[in-house]
């Protein structure tokens, strides 16, 4: 009797202490969201006396959630892609282009001449992400506003500018978020890139085409600089346009990212292995957990392709060590 006793308390013991590390496990986890909002309504416009202009902002939000809700770590970026075309419909700008985002630019951006706070969009965006770090995504949606402006006290000597898109990517961000891996003591970074994509092509018999194609990449880093977790995204916002160099699409219309996309993307015909594009950003995501960005971005590529993923991922990757590349100099800034 007396050896059951103590066979039940050890194994009550055991349980416990299982229950314990179960238990403190889990409050480590954290989420890990991403999101994208595109609009090509504030800076398009049909050429006239002036060339014609085909802009896509692009404003983008990564968070690191942990298990009560709160917000631990946020980047909020943004990339303007600007396509310029002719009257008669021809593309003036250099296809070879690339743009950066705002946070990379920082003072080459030149919006602190124009500040009532003498800030830059930079020192701006990291004031709002410190503002938003430590709250509930309740709270950060009950940030008072006025026509898209701050309209909080604590938050308007130190954040001027219209954030209305930057706080509605970082609820949208915190609702996609999921746990890929992350601690709550993780950093997080965000890297982007834009350049002309591939179907940007001039107006003739059929309409020309302004595509941005912009590529993200989230990380979250652990305090070795390994990555815990990863979310790689890309957007092709197109403009059209005729011949006479008016535009000819939507552009208030909802612009989705290949994540959002899922299988509507329509790639898995094309692909040799019959993955989709966000299948294979998934598999990518998940080789790299573990890596520090030097070992991604050492990655060796062979016509655009790694190697040593042929039976995962088969897209051209080189965008992506790029962007995680720019998400590692985020994450430690």
């Amino acid at each position: 009797m007396n050896n059951l006793k103590k066979t039940l308390a050890l194994v009550f013991v055991l349980a416990l202490t299982m229950s314990l590390f179960t238990g403190c496990g889990a409050k480590k986890n954290a989420k890990t969201g991403f999101a994208v909002i595109t609009s090509a309504d504030h800076g398009s416009k049909s050429a006239g006396e002036d060339d014609g202009l085909a802009q896509a902002d692009s404003t983008a939000a990564v968070v690191l959630i942990d298990s009560k809700g709160i917000i631990k770590d946020c980047v909020i970026d943004v990339v303007q892609t600007k396509i310029n075309f002719t009257a008669d419909g021809a593309i003036l700008t250099d296809l070879s282009k690339q743009f950066v985002s705002k946070h990379e630019l920082k003072d080459a951006y030149n919006m602190k001449g124009a500040s009532p706070i003498g800030k830059e969009w930079y020192e701006q965006a990291n004031a709002l992400e410190a503002y938003v770090i430590g709250k509930s995504i309740d709270e950060v949606k009950g940030i008072k506003l006025d026509d898209g402006y701050p309209a909080e006290k604590d938050l308007e000597s130190s954040v001027t500018m219209a954030i209305g898109d930057m706080l509605d990517v970082v609820v949208k961000a915190a609702a996609n978020a999921e746990e890929l891996g992350a601690s709550a003591k993780d950093k997080v970074g965000l890297g982007i890139i834009s350049t002309l994509g591939s179907s940007s092509k001039d107006a003739g018999e059929e309409d020309g085409v302004a595509q941005a194609y912009t590529t993200y990449s989230a990380i979250t880093l652990d305090k070795n600089n390994k990555i815990t977790s990863s979310i790689i995204d890309a957007s092709q916002t197109n403009v059209t346009f005729n011949a006479a160099g008016e535009i000819t699409s939507d552009l208030v219309g909802g612009f989705k990212t290949k994540l959002e996309l899922g299988n509507d993307y329509n790639m898995k015909k094309a692909s040799p292995i019959g993955k989709e594009w966000f299948e294979q950003s998934k598999s990518f995501s998940d080789y790299i957990k573990g890596k520090t960005v030097s070992e991604v971005t050492g990655i060796t590529l062979v016509d655009g392709v790694a190697s040593d993923l042929a039976s995962s991922v088969t897209i051209t990757i080189g965008d992506f060590l790029t962007t995680i590349s720019k998400a590692g100099a985020s994450a430690a800034k």
